[in-house]
């Protein structure tokens, strides 16, 4: 008998099915080349000497201190379960259980970091009474215990601490068991039965964490990549979640998904398709390590068809844990557009990278926020000590994303915030302080009429108003906000007490996008006081070689600083013109070529300008945000990323795509808030942004 394979000769070799992970097929299988083994091999050596893995001894004193934590917390069950009268067998039996989570749990923390842990106890025992005032108080006894800080109205409750010197962030989960079983599957679903809302989000924590680690080819790459990357969004100012840029949850998911779409790359190859993939990435298409599980339990899931609020967001990162939640909610146009511009910024050095024309390190190179604008918005914290400034200062910084969004909303998105998420302290003053700046500027590329200005007062009134609403304020608790301008820093925001010679910020790495950053740009003060042009060539632009002579000699006689005086609560003045913003999904197309326009500020006093340092015109590299424009990848590439998002789409309704783009601007969500506050702590600057039209 003959075979069908003798009749028809040999078939072709079947080819193996293409391994997914997540929700679309991987851009390339491919695997490292030699030279992508050798800068693997260079990144992970500079990640060690920059410090980021800790020794073996404070390995095992956070074993150690974990160990007492978990010894703390049974006792405290033990006592409570007593005290309820239950039974003595009750009272053996009961138990509260350590887990932890983000970087810990991860496999990616550094010397000095905190520990994210949760405490999973019995139904009887409540997270508002037990652990924050019981357990609270347990805590502060013991002398291992400093720096205690309970936050119980956080949108996730969180009590703080150090424990020998290792910062705790220890959060409460209340399960349905009366005797929390000690191999307590955290994953599985039937630990949120009969749970509220709270609770979910204290325990999508560690479930999160668990997902995350399944969900990625090769662990030990993810690790890698996410520590560099974490530490490369610290040194770029764009790690903060509470500021509104992400948070190490929202790093890894990003990661994450990387390594889903190059599953045999080695991390020098992830951190580059990393910069690669993320700078054409069309937001506010989400990014999912998984499908969405649909609702099982009752919770809101992640869902812009249902939910309206979900609509609004713009840089949806979903957790791949039910309930599936956008873990960056707290993203906004302003904070997007800088993360954007740091993207590209990291697309550009890694392209060096690979033609060897850059060394790691060049990635990391700093931030200058303070070379970037030549206007800031400087909020002082104050309290009688250390320990109020830790809970007064937390309180504020929460806030500050607010008055991010406030600004947007009420200049319609033409007047640009950038928060820093440091605080910077200034050690000459008298009592415990602390500061946080923004830098401001006009929209790239708005067009605007000669004169016209922004009034920000009434949204400095209203955050004002929501910082007030502190519930633990003592005396000595002072908030102050005023406008600065570049050259009227404070001493205390750089290193070394003194500002930098801008142009030596200058590097291969950092290349001058636009050294014409105020082009057309007039500092005008409040009636009746001069106002400073750039002088003009006779063809109405400005003279190349006059900016460089500026930069060289700097004539500080030529600066008008900002007009203080007093104004009262409730007086009015004029505001900008209202127009739509622009659509979200165009920020590709942001004009790098940035125009920073003057403002005067009226306030109760000049805070903040005891001591400030040297100025000098001109711009750098600090002054201008890299630049948006795609990199210059391959069509495959680009094709394979844009399949990725339709692939993506499929997860919802044909149609959804419509629903996420953005028609309501940001800020609508927050009320405006009615009522005067009798507090004087607090400065009511009139912050007008005048524009000169650039026609």
């Amino acid at each position: 008998m003959v075979s069908s394979e003798g009749l028809c000769g040999s078939q072709p070799p079947i080819a193996a099915p293409v391994t997914q992970y997540g929700v679309t097929k991987p851009i390339s299988m491919a695997g490292p080349t030699a030279a992508d083994i050798q800068r693997s091999r260079d990144l992970e050596k500079f990640l060690v000497q920059a410090g980021l893995y800790e020794s073996k001894e404070e390995a095992s004193k956070r074993e150690e201190v974990l160990g007492q934590i978990q010894e703390i917390v049974t006792n405290w069950v033990k006592q409570l379960t007593r005290l309820r009268g239950y039974t003595d067998q009750m009272v053996e039996d009961a138990k509260a259980l350590i887990f932890t989570f983000g970087s810990y749990r991860l496999g990616v923390h550094g010397p000095g970091s905190d520990i994210d842990a949760l405490c999973v106890g019995p139904s009887y025992v409540s997270r508002e009474e037990d652990f924050f005032f019981v357990l609270h108080n347990i805590l502060a006894e013991r002398e291992e215990v400093t720096e205690l800080q309970p936050v119980p109205d956080a949108h996730v409750p969180v009590m703080r601490f150090k424990f020998n010197g290792i910062p705790i962030d220890l959060l409460y989960a209340s399960i349905s068991h009366l005797v929390v079983p000690h191999d307590l599957d955290i994953s599985d679903i039937s630990v949120l039965y009969n749970v509220d809302e709270p609770t979910v989000r204290s325990l999508n924590g560690c479930r999160v964490a668990d997902q995350i680690l399944k969900l990625v080819p090769n662990v030990e790459h993810f690790r890698t990549t996410l520590r560099c990357l974490k530490f490369w969004a610290k040194r770029r100012g764009v790690y903060s979640n509470v500021t509104g840029f992400l948070g190490g949850v929202n790093w890894a998911l990003l990661v994450a998904r990387i390594c889903q779409l190059y599953p045999n790359a080695a991390p020098s190859m992830l951190v580059s398709r990393f910069f690669r993939v993320f700078t054409q990435w069309r937001w506010p298409n989400p990014v999912m390590l998984c499908a969405i599980d649909e609702d099982r339990l009752g919770f809101s899931v992640w869902d812009p068809r249902k939910n309206p609020r979900d609509r609004t967001h713009h840089m949806p990162i979903i957790t791949p844990a039910y309930p599936c939640m956008n873990s960056s909610y707290n993203v906004s146009t302003s904070t997007l557009r800088v993360m954007m511009e740091q993207f590209q910024y990291g697309n550009n050095v890694c392209e060096k990278i690979e033609l060897n024309k850059a060394k790691w390190s060049a990635l990391f190179d700093p931030y200058f926020f303070f070379q970037s604008y030549t206007n800031y918005l400087q909020v002082d914290i104050l309290a009688a000590d250390a320990d109020d400034l830790r809970s007064w200062k937390g309180w504020v910084e929460s806030r500050l994303r607010q008055l991010t969004l406030m600004i947007e909303r009420d200049t319609y998105g033409k007047l640009q915030c950038h928060p820093y998420p440091q605080d910077y302290v200034d050690a000459s003053k008298p009592c415990a302080h602390c500061a946080f700046f923004m830098g401001l500027q006009r929209k790239h590329g708005e067009i605007v009429q000669e004169g016209q200005q922004f009034d920000i007062r009434g949204s400095i009134d209203e955050f004002r108003h929501s910082i007030n609403m502190y519930m633990f304020w003592k005396p000595g608790m002072e908030i102050y906000v005023s406008h600065v301008r570049r050259k009227q820093l404070p001493a205390y925001v750089y290193p070394d007490g003194c500002k930098r010679s801008r142009n030596l910020h200058l590097t291969p790495e950092q290349p001058s996008y636009n050294m014409s950053r105020n082009n057309g740009v007039a500092y005008q003060a409040e009636s009746g006081e001069k106002c400073l042009k750039r002088k003009k060539d006779p063809d109405g632009e400005d003279s190349e070689q006059s900016r460089l002579d500026k930069r060289r000699s700097p004539d500080r006689n030529q600066s008008v600083s900002p007009e203080i005086i007093s104004c009262k609560l409730g007086s009015t003045c004029t505001g900008c013109s209202t127009s739509d913003l622009d659509e979200m999904n165009r920020f590709a197309e942001v004009n790098t070529s940035s125009n920073s326009s003057g403002i005067s500020s009226c306030s109760h006093e000049d805070i903040g300008n005891e001591s400030t340092a040297g100025s000098s015109e001109g711009s750098n590299v600090g002054d201008d945000n890299p630049s948006s424009s795609q990199s210059d990848s391959s069509d495959d590439l680009k094709s394979s990323v844009e399949d990725d998002h339709a692939d993506q789409n499929k997860v919802f309704q044909d149609g959804l795509l419509k629903d996420l783009e953005p028609k309501t601007v940001v800020g609508v969500v927050l009320k405006s808030m009615n009522g005067v506050v009798d507090s004087e702590s607090v400065q009511n600057p009139v912050i007008r942004l005048s524009l000169a039209s650039t026609a």
